[in-house]
């Protein structure tokens, strides 16, 4: 009896030495976490006042935040009136910020020799003024970083794809200078992509960067328009370097102040005899169809 009674009292014994260790783990425990938890909110709280100090130090800054903020309050509010007042009204789809993917310029605020070929270009391919006056700008800007004619990379596009920047190939050549994409994947990685080949700005220029190459390494103008339309190794291109110069010299004309009717047609003999447009006398127009037509499928611009 005695030796039963000894045992109970044991199991009793260690029965409240283990919840006297539990519940001790348990505040331990329960202390280290409220102090962790303590110290991570001073650590945010220092980081919040930190960002603060240096948000009011710079006025810019805390202008721009101050903006999107009410921004951000004004738009939640006039999204919870709309939805109040009437609930089955359609969304709100409208989109502030879509005006800085837009590829425009305002004709006005270009040179007076961009805005004559702009216009003109506009009138000749039936294409807004405003998207043209942008490519044009580009041109301008491009041409002078690489030494190309800014009225040499508007012919290509022309001749190429009429100022269509969504045009395709059977082949695969793509956008406004239509450039082989599969073959040029590398000069658009520096753009975010392949996909950038319909971007009217980016096609220009990797096709620029596709054309100063194939001049550079042939040697001259008219071969490398040649290369360039992936003519080069039979040197036939079907009439298409002197297609591109002879709309270049249009362009040159149009940019003198010359007074070239847009129906006329870029076909004029290549380099050597091609003469230039009188300003008083236009060439002769072109029948009814005002663009002209597309390159033939097998001529894309490849380097080999």
């Amino acid at each position: 009896m005695t030796s039963l009674t000894q045992v109970v009292s044991l199991a009793r014994a260690w029965r409240n030495a283990v919840a006297r260790s539990g519940a001790v783990f348990l505040r331990d425990a329960g202390h280290g976490l409220l102090e962790v938890s303590h110290n991570s909110l001073a650590l945010f709280g220092l980081l919040v006042v930190g960002v603060a100090l240096f948000a009011s130090s710079r006025s810019d800054l805390r202008h721009a935040i101050e903006a999107q903020t009410l921004s951000w309050l004004q738009a939640r509010h006039e999204a919870r009136v709309q939805a109040a007042a009437d609930p089955d009204a359609e969304p709100n789809l409208g989109e502030p910020d879509a005006i800085l993917r837009a590829t425009a310029s305002d004709p006005k605020n270009l040179s007076r020799a961009q805005a004559s070929v702009a216009l003109w270009l506009a009138a000749r391919y039936h294409v807004a003024p405003e998207p043209v006056s942008r490519l044009v700008q580009e041109a301008w800007t491009v041409g002078a970083l690489v030494d190309l004619d800014p009225t040499l990379i508007l012919a290509v596009m022309a001749v190429e794809s009429s100022f269509n920047p969504f045009a395709q190939s059977p082949v695969g050549a793509q956008g406004l200078m239509q450039v082989m994409t599969k073959v040029h994947d590398d000069k658009y990685e520096a753009f975010g992509g392949s996909h950038a080949a319909f971007d009217p700005v980016t096609n220009l220029r990797v096709g620029v960067q596709v054309l100063k190459e194939c001049i550079r390494r042939t040697g001259s103008l008219e071969a490398g328009l040649r290369s360039y339309v992936g003519a080069a190794n039979s040197g036939e291109d079907g009439g298409y370097a002197a297609k591109v110069l002879a709309q270049q010299d249009i362009l040159r004309q149009v940019a003198s102040g010359g007074k070239v009717r847009t129906t006329v047609a870029a076909t004029l003999p290549a380099a050597k005899t091609r003469p230039a447009l009188d300003a008083a006398t236009p060439a002769e127009p072109q029948s009814a169809t005002p663009a002209d037509p597309a390159p033939a499928p097998d001529k894309i611009a490849l380097l080999h």
